[in-house]
């Protein structure tokens, strides 16, 4: 009796030692990191660099990491090890052996509610405030629920391109893979599900997040003429997940899209030649400054999803919220006046121009918006948060405008 009590003791030891050396090392990885990139880039060539770290514990450590990027800078007068366990404390649905082993009496309350995980972190609940910036949201952004939504990794969201939907679904529960519809064609499966290897990625699906899949509703409205081909320019089309939306809402598309840097363009040409689009032009542009000339002008439909700060995909990368700094806001909105302003003069008249950003900022998202109106003759039609934070996706903004006819 003595040894079985003995081993269980000796066990219990090695067990809190391993999860104490992860909290030590995530405390270190964080010190050392410096917001200069994705923290995900960051992490993996750290481990690389230190291959004493087996799997487990490599992911292990990165949970413990975000869970200390995702209080924002709550609690940011406690050591980083605190932080840590306190960011575990409330990212937690329920009890685990991380959390077991360093702080059982938290480890009981990890189904709890907030308000009651608040008293636990003698807190009150007014002052859990994740995300820094809440005074800037876009109108209408529940700040509530958007700011607790940063406690959530976001789900992984899968679009099934047309006449795929029965394939793609038999695949997925071939391999095993648990997922909910939001959509006839919008699958959402758990972040970190792998898909490689189970179905065709860009052939039979895209992965997109439900925010973005949600263009399509922006899109549909401008449906016109089916037997036209439309003329589309998707002019900061970064690795082209609209252009392939576009492609499989028209069908019958004359397509260019542009960026202004060359890697994502590249990453665009072989996401095009998996998901089998052909005909298209391409080129690279700085649209801070007016184009000299552009491929196909003018067009049917300008889809512009503009560089921004990307706040309202912060729930993926946390670490942002820790390093983004707020000057920054105005510098987008001024690139994003800039770059409407340099592509509406290739527009037709009664052509459509979509606005996008992946921003949760009312400066980069209504105040744009009511710049577009007030400085072109342009008719605003659609306008909407499409707020993912209710859905475990990103929050994003879009508005849709008509080129007025003259005469």
């Amino acid at each position: 009796m003595a040894l079985h009590s003995t081993k269980n003791t000796g066990c219990y030891i090695l067990r809190w030692m391993k999860y104490f050396s992860h909290l030590h090392s995530a405390a270190a990885i964080i010190q050392l990191y410096n917001g200069k990139q994705p923290f995900q880039l960051f992490i993996k060539s750290f481990f690389k660099e230190h291959p004493k770290y087996g799997s487990r514990d490599r992911k292990s450590i990165t949970h413990l990491c975000y869970c200390f990027f995702r209080l924002g800078e709550l609690l940011n007068d406690k050591p980083a090890e605190d932080r840590i366990i306190a960011g575990l404390f409330l990212c937690s649905a329920e009890s685990n052996e991380v959390l077991q082993q360093l702080k059982p009496v938290w480890n009981d309350l990890a189904a709890s509610s907030i308000q009651e995980k608040c008293i636990a972190l003698q807190i009150p609940y007014s002052a859990c405030i994740l995300f820094p910036f809440l005074n800037h949201l876009s109108n209408g952004t529940d700040k509530e629920a958007f700011n607790l939504s940063h406690l959530q990794q976001p789900a992984v969201f899968v679009r099934v391109r047309p006449y795929h939907t029965k394939s793609v679904l038999a695949k997925m529960e071939q391999a095993g893979i648990a997922y909910r519809l939001l959509a006839d064609n919008c699958v959402a499966v758990a972040a970190n599900t792998k898909l490689d290897g189970v179905i065709d990625i860009n052939k039979e699906a895209v992965i997109q997040d439900y925010s973005s899949q949600r263009i399509s509703e922006f899109l549909q409205l401008t449906i016109t003429n089916t037997q036209l081909p439309t003329k589309t320019w998707d002019c900061c089309a970064a690795s082209g997940g609209k252009s392939i939306l576009a492609k499989d809402i028209f069908n019958n598309i004359d397509l260019v899209v542009s960026d202004i840097r060359a890697s994502m363009l590249i990453n665009l040409k072989k996401r095009f030649a998996e998901a089998g689009i052909k005909n298209y032009k391409v080129f690279a542009a700085d649209l801070s400054r007016l184009p000299t000339a552009v491929p196909l002008a003018p067009f049917d439909l300008i889809i512009a999803d503009v560089p921004c700060s990307g706040s309202g995909t912060w729930g993926r990368t946390p670490e942002e919220m820790r390093f983004f700094d707020e000057k920054e806001i105005a510098t987008y909105s001024a690139l994003q006046r800039s770059i409407v302003s340099n592509i509406i003069p290739f527009l037709k008249t009664g052509g459509w121009l979509l606005y996008i950003t992946c921003s949760v900022f009312e400066e980069e998202n209504e105040a744009i918006a009511g710049f577009i109106k007030e400085h072109f003759s342009l008719d605003l039609v659609k306008m909407e948060v499409l707020k993912g934070y209710t859905n475990k996706a990103d929050t994003m903004f879009a508005a849709l405008y008509q080129m007025k006819k003259t005469g």
